[in-house]
């Protein structure tokens, strides 16, 4: 009889130890999952741009000025972005108001000027998430109101809307479940714009490119 009861207490630690052991493991705490990206963003950027507009004469005598840009500018944007694994994927639309602009000398008091008013882009976004922290590419569609102007001794100035393409880099920094703060580079060429110009003006085309920096402050819906 004290067998048995000796066999039976220890049939019964033998399978109380592993159900014990399960709850236990149950009640150890998980590691919390990493950040998601996946969401709606919105927010706000501002930075520097710098490049170079080329513009020739179309008729009359020939001529060729380029004169250097230079300014900052502020926007908003808009973001969707879906993760799968490590992997994120998005689309994502911004417009800017600029005061990037420069201005060339043809002889003595023959001034050409290139003024960006406003630039924005369509974009495709992909990247790489380490946690709260997101590394990506971006390019797509750009368009930008650039203005041409001359001063000859009177003064001419048109503006007319460019549409061309942009690519670009950077990186986020998801700070709270919320808030993301980044920085991003982006180079855009705007093509070649054909300007009618008054009788005392000659026409031009005009070419510009323009790469940009930039801080960015987002919310994430």
């Amino acid at each position: 009889m004290h067998r048995l009861t000796l066999a039976s207490a220890g049939f019964l630690i033998a399978l109380a130890v592993p159900a014990f052991a399960a709850d236990s493991i149950t009640d150890v705490p998980m590691t919390a999952p990493g950040f998601d990206w996946t969401g709606y963003y919105a927010g706000l950027q501002g930075g520097y741009g710098w490049g170079q507009s080329d513009i020739t004469a179309t008729e009359g005598a020939p001529f060729a000025v380029s004169p250097d840009l230079d300014g900052g500018f502020i926007g908003g944007h808009v973001a969707g972005l879906w993760q799968f694994d490590q992997a994120v994927i998005g689309a994502q639309a911004e417009l800017n108001y600029s005061t990037i602009d420069g201005t060339d000398q043809l002889g003595l008091g023959n001034s050409f000027g290139t003024d960006i008013k406003w630039f924005g882009s369509l974009d495709a976004k992909a990247g790489f998430a380490m946690d709260r922290v997101l590394v990506y590419g971006v390019g797509g569609v750009a368009f930008a109101g650039i203005e041409t102007s001359q001063n000859a001794p009177t003064t001419f100035a048109k503006t007319r809307t460019n549409v061309g393409w942009t690519v670009g880099a950077g990186i986020d920094y998801a700070m709270t479940n919320n808030i993301v703060v980044g920085a991003q580079y982006r180079y855009y060429d705007f093509g070649s714009e054909h300007y009618d110009a008054p009788d005392a003006f000659p026409d031009r085309d005009q070419k510009l490119d323009l790469n940009t920096f930039s801080v960015r402050f987002s919310y994430k819906f």
